[in-house]
């Protein structure tokens, strides 16, 4: 059925059709994939790599659009080339934000790309909040997505845990092992409607703590890296190069902020959009009544981390908007806005200054509000160590990784000289 110039997913394709989910941010997809599957879609999360991605991406899509694009078309695409699935009974799964980003038309690249491939009859299924498109056979519900939110509260928990203990485990494998239980585990509570209302959730998560402060580890000492950049890079292991492990295996131990950290400032963003410029009564109260519950929710994933061990908590998103304050106005919202350089802020607060910031060569909020104010974090905090690193298809590797190793290096020049200070002091 093609409406509009796409082809819709029909509730006949519901029953046979397997629906492809590119990957991003791994524990949360993960969790996302499994709730899709619970409400009656086949669906599956694409966990590929290599080259190859990034080469199927370059076929049908422009080296200058966005790389996170290239990516997460050039992954859907060599899917259906795989022979690993019937294209005829295939749909596909993108998010769409309606934003200023080039996010809100990944959608309709994925669809040329689609068409020049051959597969303009593979439907494609725009996930989204604003109501800019509909399937008969994709619905939306209230049930999923309050599960959805909860994958995301329990996947920034569970992350945030994992990054605190893998770099210092005694049994390899342990950790990751510990991430798969509580995926199944949680999964099993939402196919009981249990486990993602606010009151379970208060309930579960001091458990999951608790799990993970009882893996044995080795508290050595390790450098301390954060995480920032553009959402996809950020997060996802194919399009940053595994980095989250690159460190680790560097002696280091890594910290991402949550997604949570995203979708209080794109709620956020809604209200300062209706104080600059006006907007409906109803529109400020139901935003106002969202960032409420995402207040109460925050403030559990902050005490389960604080319950057990000596975890490092998330910074609430009211700090965040503090720490910006004198720097950027909150004004400045297209991508990841003044979040980002909030976040760099926030992290270097933890005890984590040493920060690669992971931009997509062609996002233009992304180095202004990274790259951009490097220079002005370190007029605010001299002790920084911030190293932008560039993603796109003609970035190698080896340069990647040897632009962090050199980080690496300053930073341990930095913790020689602060332990020679403490010593003659």
């Amino acid at each position: 059925m093609n409406t509009e110039g796409r082809v819709i997913f029909t509730k006949e394709m519901k029953r046979d059709y397997t629906i492809l989910v590119p990957n991003m941010a791994e524990i949360h997809f993960e969790l996302l994939a499994r709730v899709l599957r619970q409400h009656g879609y086949n669906a599956e999360l694409l966990r590929t790599n290599g080259r190859e991605i990034v080469d199927e991406g370059l076929k049908y899509v422009h080296n200058d659009t966005c790389y996170p694009a290239l990516l997460v078309i050039g992954q859907l695409i060599n899917a259906l080339n795989s022979g690993k699935y019937d294209p005829h009974k295939t749909a596909l799964l993108i998010t769409q934000t309606g934003g200023g980003c080039r996010a809100s038309n990944y959608i309709h690249l994925l669809r040329k790309a689609l068409v020049k491939a051959g597969c303009g009859y593979v439907p494609v299924i725009s996930l989204n909040l604003s109501g800019l498109e509909k399937n008969p056979g994709f619905k939306f519900t209230p049930a999923m997505g309050m599960k959805f939110l909860s994958c995301l509260i329990y996947g920034d928990l569970i992350m945030l845990l994992k990054n605190q203990v893998k770099p210092y485990e005694i049994n390899e494998g342990e950790t990751d092992a510990l991430v798969e239980r509580w995926i199944a585990k949680l999964v099993r509570f939402f196919g009981q409607n249990k486990g993602y209302d606010y009151f379970s959730a208060k309930k579960i998560m001091p458990k999951i703590t608790k799990d993970f402060a009882e893996i044995p580890v080795n508290k050595t000492e390790k450098i301390k890296v954060g995480i920032v950049g553009e959402i996809y890079v950020k997060y996802s292991p194919l399009a940053n190069n595994h980095l989250e492990d690159f460190l680790i295996s560097q002696g280091c131990e890594p910290n991402v902020p949550g997604l949570m950290g995203f979708v209080f400032f794109k709620t956020d963003n809604r209200l300062e959009d209706i104080k600059l410029y006006g907007g409906k009564k109803l529109k400020k109260l139901v935003m106002k009544a969202v960032m409420w519950y995402m207040m109460r929710v925050e403030a559990c994933i902050e005490q389960a981390a604080k319950a057990y061990g000596n975890f490092v908590a998330p910074t609430p998103y009211k700090h965040l908007r503090e720490l910006i304050e004198p720097v950027m106005g909150y004004g400045c919202k297209m991508g990841e806005g003044w979040l980002l350089t909030a976040e760099m802020m926030e992290l270097i607060e933890s005890g984590y200054g040493n920060i690669v910031c992971a931009q997509p060569f062609g996002c233009l909020p992304n180095h202004i509000v990274g790259k951009g104010m490097v220079r002005k974090l370190r007029e605010i905090y001299p002790d920084s160590n911030i190293v932008p690193i560039d993603y796109d298809p003609g970035a190698t590797r080896v340069n990647q990784e040897n632009r962090i190793k050199l980080m690496l290096a300053v930073a341990k020049e930095n913790a020689c000289a602060s332990d020679i200070k403490k010593f003659v002091s």
